[in-house]
């Protein structure tokens, strides 16, 4: 009995452990609500439902998983030039399922990586990839959701879809693990659509890779197209706006296309890069196409594996208060009628390549029987940025601000964006010399995009 008690036991544990990796195979199927990054434009954006079928690791032990996946594209440029390089967004919005154990899963174990399909003006895959970042899922709890992104050359003028493809996400957890998601019936729906103008910029190179994640040490395969014929090209790692040890040369076909091999050994690295010349150049240049390197290096004997994850945060602004009182005019004289805005603090935590701009209009001033025209009222904006900030904020122009609104302050697009800042203006109402003695009040609507 002792014997048929241990084996029992021991038939128990293995269920357990298949169960352990089944849940975490499985958890990976299926996003939730996450916020796109502040800064991503809506590109004619919405959500679409597509039929997902994902295969967990075979020692999870549980049959494919099909679903629906809900998803939505987004862009920071919804109106690109030829030449452009627009960052797609590809997140998950409902997942598919639960947690369907009591089992809990700690924080921090997924990267996803994927593919987002373009259609019309210019086709083609784009690829993405995430961070290694998720919260703890309880057990029975619905799974969190996941967010890619990655970048593509405009080449083409015209109407360009974008639809949902494929996607993979990897678990470090116990195993490195992987589960492949794909399109059931592919295409999936469209969700975004960008027009895209004839521009000025002429490099119409691009880059696809074969992979979007490695270990430490993997090649992927990199190919172009409209290089120079003939031209060496320079294959290299990026890790952010930095350029990695990890370089490799091809040569560019009569046709200007380009396939080469790069090793990737720098963990840190986040994309890769293609380019003409000693160095790279926005004019010569391909991507940078995204790279994730997933480090599964062995802990040594008696050592212990630290990591820590920094978490992007949101784009968000506050206001000192929500009135402002103007000085009093003369009946019969009129004039500028000047106060001072309630200070703006925007505080950019994403720390992504987005900048952002805050915006202002303003309503007609109503008061006992007449209006003072929104376009009357001017303003002369300020913008501090805090020391240690990556981006450095702009003040807008000095004019009116009108229904049809002005710039308060924004900052650009960069490699790394990011930090806090404060933003003021004076303001100057031009009241009509014989406007009828009384209270005029208007909104003024602030948005930060």
């Amino acid at each position: 009995m002792a014997t048929h008690r241990g084996t029992r036991g021991s038939h128990a544990r293995r269920r357990r452990w298949a169960a352990l990796l089944g849940v975490t195979a499985l958890a990976v199927t299926a996003g939730g609500a996450l916020a796109a990054p502040a800064g991503a434009a809506a590109a004619d954006s919405q959500n679409v439902d597509f039929a997902t079928h994902c295969i967990p690791p075979a020692i999870a032990g549980i049959p494919p998983i099909d679903g629906t996946t809900t998803a939505i594209i987004t862009v920071d440029n919804p109106s690109p030039k030829v030449g452009d390089t627009v960052t797609v967004t590809y997140k998950v919005v409902t997942p598919a399922a639960n947690n369907p154990t009591a089992l809990a899963l700690p924080a921090d174990i997924m990267t996803p990586t994927g593919k987002v399909a373009l259609g019309g003006a210019q086709t083609g895959d784009v690829t993405v990839a995430g961070p290694r970042k998720n919260d703890p899922v309880a057990g029975n709890a619905p799974f969190p959701g996941f967010s890619m992104t990655g970048t593509f050359t405009v080449t083409s003028p015209g109407a360009i879809t974008l639809a949902p493809g494929d996607y993979n996400i990897h678990t470090s957890y116990i195993l490195e693990l992987d589960t492949p998601c794909t399109v059931t019936n592919p295409p999936a729906p469209v969700s975004g659509t960008i027009t895209a103008t004839d521009g000025t910029q002429t490099n119409n190179r691009a880059i696809s890779l074969g992979s979007a994640s490695g270990k430490p040490g993997d090649s992927v395969t990199v190919t172009g197209s409209n290089f120079t014929p003939g031209a060496s090209v320079t294959l290299a790692g990026r890790s952010g706006a930095t350029q990695t040890a990890d370089t490799a040369t091809t040569t560019a076909d009569a046709q200007g296309s380009i396939s080469g091999t790069l090793a990737v050994n720098d963990k840190t690295t986040t994309g890769v890069v293609a380019y003409e010349g000693a160095s790279w150049s926005d004019t010569k240049g391909a991507g940078p196409a995204a790279y994730v390197v997933v480090d599964d290096t062995p802990v040594p004997a008696g050592s212990q594996k630290l990591t820590t994850t920094v978490k992007a945060g949101t784009l968000s602004m506050s206001q000192a208060g929500d009135a402002v009182q103007l000085s009093a005019v003369d009946f019969g004289k009129g004039g500028a009628s000047t106060g001072a805005l309630q200070t703006v603090t925007v505080k950019d935590f994403r720390g992504g390549p987005a900048g952002w701009s805050l915006t202002g209009k303003v309503t007609d001033f109503t008061g006992p029987g007449a209006k003072i025209d929104a376009g009357k009222l001017s303003w002369t904006p300020a913008c501090a940025t805090k020391a240690g900030s990556p981006s450095t904020c702009q003040a807008g122009s000095s004019g009116a601000v009108g229904g049809a609104g002005a710039t308060l302050a924004s900052t650009p697009n960069g490699a790394l964006t990011g930090g806090e800042f404060t933003v003021d203006a004076g303001l100057s109402l031009d009241v009509p010399a014989f406007t009828p003695p009384g209270s005029y009040s208007g909104v003024l609507t602030l948005t930060l995009t």
